[in-house]
């Protein structure tokens, strides 16, 4: 009988597998670089998957010229603000400055009477400058409590920079540069609660005669060492875990206003888009109203690069 050779069952890579802590996942900015000035990130809400109708006008391709269909997905993209001001040095904050105390943030943080000004409390050494921002999700369809994330700045004066951003609306075009066509998306799959090892590693189906459950794994750990380790397939979690989607291609930007791309009835269990969308080559993490957070991709594929596909319609 020849030898049974396959991959071990379940990926190390993802360990622990345990429910995320937070909605929106942290990211490791020094790994992402921009030659022009702006915010390096975005907040965005996983609105649906379609059929976009495309013309290919890839080099070298066999459907160059032609019409295609191809499966995206749609991110809505509201307003931002921002929160605070968050000063590094050695990878550590020495000064956090709140900018901002509407209303609505009432229900995320505790807010101080008044504010204090940047220019004077900003310290006089430092090695990074980062930003929290918050969404104005009031914007769209779905909620009205806004979502905050850590973001970079990239340019050579970011303290100048920071400041003329002080109390202004980004919007999704303050993000989106001319060059940008790649991006790398964050966010946590959908939720599947507690599941057997089967669903949960994909281990094989026992004999349907066998004693003790067809789906649980033969045997838990030998005698000695007398412990269940944790490579073990055993029941527990799935879902919910911080997933990035690497070199997604950016197919078509827009407002809402200029160019609709609403169903008549919405879509399903979103509604309907009220402010600037994105639509994405591929499928995103996540179930509908999802938070997202994209990113310019820092390690460009030149296979995804290359592509060059015209925006025509969506396919109800």
């Amino acid at each position: 009988m020849p030898k049974l050779s396959r991959p071990r069952k379940g990926s190390l890579q993802f360990y622990p597998r345990k429910r995320a802590s937070k909605f929106i996942p942290s990211v490791n900015w020094s790994t992402i670089n921009s030659k022009e000035q702006g915010i390096l990130g975005f907040i965005t809400y996983k609105v649906a998957m379609a059929s976009a109708l495309v013309k290919d006008s890839t080099e070298h391709s066999m459907t160059k010229g032609k019409r295609k269909t191809i499966p995206v997905t749609i991110l809505e993209a509201p307003n931002m603000k921002l929160l605070s001001a968050r000063f590094y040095k050695n990878g550590i904050v020495i000064k956090d400055i709140l900018l901002s105390k509407e209303s609505l943030l009432s229900k995320k943080i505790k807010l101080p009477k008044t504010l204090k000004d940047l220019t004077k409390e900003a310290p006089k050494e430092y090695d990074e400058i980062r930003v929290l921002a918050y969404s104005l999700p009031s914007q769209t369809s779905i909620k009205k409590t806004p979502d905050i994330a850590e973001l970079a700045l990239s340019g050579e004066n970011k303290l100048e920079l920071l400041t003329s951003l002080i109390g202004k609306e980004l919007s999704l075009s303050d993000f989106l540069k001319k060059d940008l066509t790649l991006l790398d998306i964050r966010g946590l799959t959908k939720g599947k609660g507690n599941v057997g090892p089967v669903k949960r590693f994909g281990i094989t189906l026992k004999a349907h005669k066998s004693e003790k459950g067809r789906r649980n794994p033969g045997s838990l750990a030998p005698w000695h060492p007398a412990r269940v380790t944790f490579r073990t397939p055993m029941a527990g979690q799935l879902g919910l875990f911080t997933r990035v989607h690497y070199n997604q291609k950016l197919i078509f930007s827009g407002k809402i206003s200029e160019n609709s791309i609403n169903p008549s009835s919405g879509f399903k269990n979103y509604g309907k888009i009220k402010s600037s969308y994105l639509i994405i080559n591929g499928s995103v993490q996540g179930p509908p109203k999802r938070q997202i957070i994209i990113t310019p991709s820092f390690r460009p594929a030149l296979f995804q690069a290359k592509k060059k596909y015209e925006f025509i319609q969506l396919l109800q």
